[in-house]
């Protein structure tokens, strides 16, 4: 009889306390301009992801710094190779005005190991892309 008792005073227990339904915190829709800049809008199937987008502003100090030996702009991207400290290094920003000779400025980032670019049908061994250059003319 004790044993009955307390089974059925736990089902009791679990039943009232269990299976209380929770109320939910009210969701309230952010506002679309307190979203990320970085996070990028809906992009109609075919169209271009990276339209109305620009480069984050890169303040000089930044990381890396280098003088642009070759450039390219391709699919929304501008690629640089730069010699920094004698060595030639890749990198690739959103679409930025530079030209051979001026001198960049860029934050670290984890380089991307034999990068093939569609748009450029080109493999680089190692590229870092950068949110941002800082072109210093």
């Amino acid at each position: 009889m004790k044993k009955t008792l307390v089974v059925m005073l736990a089902i009791v227990a679990v039943a009232a306390f269990g299976c209380k339904k929770k109320e939910e915190a009210p969701k309230v829709a952010a506002p679309e301009a307190a979203a990320p800049a970085s996070q990028m809008p809906a992009a109609a199937p075919g169209a271009n992801p990276h339209a109305g987008l620009k480069p984050q502003e890169v303040q000089p100090g930044a990381g890396h710094k280098g003088k642009v030996l070759e450039t390219m702009d391709s699919g929304g991207y501008t690629y640089v190779q730069i010699e920094e400290k004698g060595e030639k290094l890749w990198v690739a920003a959103m679409q930025t005005q530079v030209k051979v000779g001026d001198t960049v400025e860029f934050p670290d980032s984890p380089p991307m190991v034999n990068f093939q670019s569609k748009t450029l049908k080109r493999t680089f061994d190692k590229i870092i892309f950068a949110p941002g250059l800082a072109v210093n003319k």
